[in-house]
């Protein structure tokens, strides 16, 4: 039997998981390795780095920018052999290049994110999936074995821009096929690879010494991922949401064949749907959708700055975690073993309690770590190592959280775009980052100062937004400027009861 109107009819079709959500997750997780590694190889690409002048006696990095060296710069190369600082000899009046090159990079996630976001929404979520892959491929050989600084700055931003794509298109996909407590459990698993890909760039690293090598081992694995074209198939409720009718009923066919979900008539599917959603297929809609109306402004304003936090301090503490001193590779693998934990437990808090609070802890834990940073020593390695991992993993918690939520808030016509230009928050936040944790030349505690005070807004502004949790995907723009306004607790209950999967503390008009 279809699922009546007033249910969500697509999921009920292909089901809240399965084989086919299975393996359609499974394949697509694989994409967020490459995506951590290139995000966060600034680390190891531009590697504190000691230097002096080739007539001086001194090997103090400190003393010798002090005066002109005529004679040429001399590095250490005991850990690395070849970094874009020894190479393009980044020090003195050219070391904010380095910076420069990661804020490149953010800028072209940031850009990425928009693009391919605004694409996805308008030819549909697969096809600019597979084509960022391919020039996330060709991009990253390129920056590999380009011998100029400019040109490793333009391929690392076409890298960029391609890493931004396949980030937004494939957390989608993931969010539109996942029904029920799923969408939860699965889209916050989701992201441990990331955190793998965070842990194994030490390894990586430790064994490619020289930053082309290191490059390369980063980039050839996107090879395996050029069979996503045969593999992912379109969103259904996609195809559903634009008119396509009959290549959805195809895409849900083969997800109920592969879920042995039986007693379903596709066609009453479609039928259900049109007569739910109105004859008309609803347009897609553009960035300009998410201010039209108060209450999708008031979401978007509160969910656009919580990723701006998410970006600034999690890219933040990953950089200042490889410049307080001690093993680098350690400090590294150490900062990325934690965030495992954090996507763990945004499972539970966020089934448990819901997607609000869980992001709101996860600001105030990330603040607080970073607040304790100022009353450490700067000479302390560990402690300094240990709180700024904490304030990882409070970010850790808050990253799937925000994914998540705003992915549930935002309807499927403009869904694309509003985590795409959500994200965008996060890579300006991101841009930023290096120069934050630069200000430590000034005083070493100006960095923790910045990274703790502002998750501090962030958790207010999460107040003002509306809890998800237990709520179909709205699809319309008008489903997502009537969600979150005040409802009666004889709706949200009756919506607990249909689902299944809300929280009973949440049967209270306050939290709406």
């Amino acid at each position: 039997m279809a699922p009546g109107v007033g249910e969500d009819v697509v999921q009920g079709a292909m089901g809240d998981f399965g084989r086919w959500q299975l393996w359609i997750c499974l394949s697509i997780s694989v994409l967020k390795l490459p995506v951590a590694w290139h995000q966060l190889g600034i680390v190891f690409l531009a590697p504190p780095t000691t230097f002096w002048c080739a007539d001086s006696n001194s090997s103090s990095s400190a003393m010798a920018c002090d005066k002109p060296c005529n004679a040429g710069w001399v590095f250490d190369r005991t850990v690395f052999e070849e970094t874009i600082i020894t190479q393009w000899e980044l020090v003195c009046s050219r070391a904010q290049l380095a910076n420069v090159a990661q804020t490149v990079f953010m800028l072209g996630v940031l850009l990425g994110n928009v693009l391919f976001g605004i694409a996805a929404d308008r030819i549909g979520r697969k096809t600019p999936l597979v084509a960022s892959v391919v020039l996330q491929l060709f991009a990253g050989i390129g920056v590999a074995l380009v011998p100029w600084f400019p040109g490793f700055l333009v391929l690392r931003f076409l890298l960029a821009l391609a890493t931004g794509g396949t980030m937004i298109t494939s957390f989608v996909i993931c969010m539109e096929i996942l029904g029920g407590r799923w969408r939860l459990i699965v889209s916050t698993l989701y992201h441990i690879p990331f955190s793998l890909g965070h842990t194994t760039l030490a390894g990586i690293a430790y064994y490619a010494r020289d930053w082309h090598n290191f490059q390369l081992a980063l980039t050839l694995p996107s090879i395996l991922l050029l069979s996503y074209w045969w593999l992912i198939p379109e969103s259904p409720r996609w195809l559903l949401a634009v008119g396509r009718y009959e290549e959805a009923t195809a895409v849900l066919e083969k997800a109920m064949k592969k879920n042995k979900i039986e007693g379903v008539d596709i066609n009453q599917v479609v039928q259900s749907y049109v007569k739910e959603k109105g004859a008309e297929p609803e347009r897609t809609g553009n960035m300009l959708d998410l201010f039209r109306t108060p209450n999708m402004r008031v979401k978007t304003l509160c969910i656009y700055y919580n990723w701006m936090v998410c970006g600034l301090c999690f890219f933040g503490l990953a950089q200042y975690i490889g410049h307080v001193g001690g093993d680098i590779f350690i400090n590294v693998a150490v900062s990325g073993v934690i965030e495992i934990p954090g996507a763990l437990l945004c499972i539970y808090w966020m089934d448990r309690f819901g997607r609000r609070p869980t992001l709101l802890s996860g600001q105030l834990l990330a603040a607080a770590a970073c607040l304790l940073l100022i009353a450490v020593p700067s000479d302390l390695t560990w402690p300094t190592v240990t709180l700024a991992a904490v304030g990882i993993l409070g970010m850790s918690t808050s990253f799937p959280t925000i994914y998540l939520f705003s992915g549930e808030l935002f309807p499927t016509v403009v869904r694309n775009v509003g985590v795409g230009s959500s994200s965008m928050c996060a890579r300006v936040g991101s841009m930023v980052a290096p120069f934050v944790t630069s200000l430590a030349m000034f005083g070493y505690f100006l960095p923790p100062l910045v990274f703790g005070g502002i998750p501090l807004i962030g958790a207010l502004l999460c107040l003002l937004l509306p809890e998800t949790n237990g709520f179909p995907l709205p699809d319309s723009l008008q489903d997502g400027e009537e969600f979150g306004k005040k409802k009666t607790k004889t709706t949200r209950a009756t919506n607990i009861s249909e689902n299944g999967e809300a929280n009973k503390a949440y049967v209270d008009d306050s939290t709406l």
